[in-house]
């Protein structure tokens, strides 16, 4: 078996380099990569470098996290997993040590070893990797590797709206209707959600909205959002209970501010690369701002959410291209146009 992987030689150019297979330890397995999602961090890191450029100059980069395939080999403590099984992985090992890992929230563990990030940059674009049994998991029978490889920012829109309180008789409104705005959509439907509004400036993230399950969607760019949301037709002065922040814009966080009810709740996904003002009087009617980091112990109920047909990732996948292609797959992921037409990109490592 040859190896190699995706190396970032600097911001926009991949290249291809040969490399060792690596040998498991103990408690990991050996994983053939077959699928590896595009994330927005990905995307970014190949156009912009890392978010935290590493020490060494001669450190190699990789990028890419959402993965899944089969299993080639075991270490000797493997007891879960043996050659053959199909399995997904979440990305980050946390320290296991800090008071947030005893505390259960492993998500915001300052010593997390999280994929294509400090300390080891390691990528999932490779054609085989190790990974913990701890943070490995078995695809359900009748799910793909397609579908485990999503299963990760599926993780990230679950966390979200599991965090907002999304259930039975709450108005939503999700601002951004990209990946994560409509892993955020899926995940509220999936907790019993139904008064969803998704909003976005591009009609084909707003048609794919409305295939899985948003009740409204509106186009930011022809309509006037907080006017058509605040009309006495809709929310009027009562506002919206939960609203989600999923595109990372200032523009949409203050929107936020002017949707969201009294004693309602405002869920900040999407990252914000700048300060944003607030206008604090407008929500000083104990509304709660809250973050939400990733994803944590809700791997195994977005497993489940998928395989039983209740979240739909596989139809949110527009663009699938070859690992022989990762330059030209990253490359249309930042052209201005093309970038448009894709929501969800996915790299395909096997043969």
């Amino acid at each position: 078996m040859n190896n190699s992987e995706a190396i970032l030689v600097t911001p926009k150019q991949f290249e291809i380099q040969e490399c060792p297979i690596p040998q498991p330890k103990d408690h990991e397995i050996l994983m053939k990569v077959e699928y590896v999602g595009m994330c927005g961090s990905d995307i970014h890191g190949f156009e912009f470098g890392p978010f935290i450029p590493p020490k060494d100059p001669n450190q190699k980069i990789g990028l890419g996290h959402e993965v899944a395939g089969e299993v080639v080999g075991v270490g000797a403590a493997v007891t879960r997993f043996k050659v053959g099984d199909k399995v997904l992985i979440e990305p980050g090992v946390p320290d296991d040590t800090c008071e947030y890992c005893r505390g259960g929230r492993y998500n915001i563990c300052p010593g997390v070893d999280f994929m294509a990030t400090q300390p080891n940059y390691k990528g999932a674009l490779t054609q085989y990797m190790t990974h913990p049994e701890e943070w490995t998991y078995h695809i359900p029978e009748g799910m793909t590797t397609l579908e485990g490889a999503l299963v990760e920012p599926a993780a990230v829109g679950m966390h979200a709206a599991m965090l907002g309180g999304a259930q039975v008789g709450k108005s939503i409104v999700i601002l951004g209707g990209g990946t994560i705005g409509l892993m955020v959509l899926q995940a509220c439907l999936s907790l019993g959600a139904t008064d969803i509004t998704v909003v976005d400036v591009i009609e084909k993230r707003l048609d794919l909205a409305k295939k899985l399950g948003a009740k409204r969607v509106i186009n930011g760019k022809a309509e006037d959002t907080v006017a058509v949301l605040r009309s006495k037709e809709l929310y009027g002065d009562h506002g919206v209970e939960l609203v989600f922040e999923a595109a990372g814009s200032a523009f949409t966080a203050q929107q936020a501010v002017q949707l969201v009810a009294r004693g309602g709740k405002i869920m900040m996904v999407g990252t914000q690369s700048a300060p944003v003002p607030i206008d604090f009087l407008k929500i000083n009617r104990e509304v709660t701002i809250q973050t939400a980091f990733r994803y944590c112990n809700n791997f195994p109920q977005t497993i489940e959410a998928i395989a039983t047909g209740k979240f739909n990732v596989k139809d949110m996948v527009t663009n699938i291209y070859d690992y022989k292609d990762v330059q030209r797959a990253f490359t249309e992921a930042i052209d201005p146009v093309k970038k448009n037409d894709m929501v969800k990109g996915v790299v395909k490592v096997a043969d």
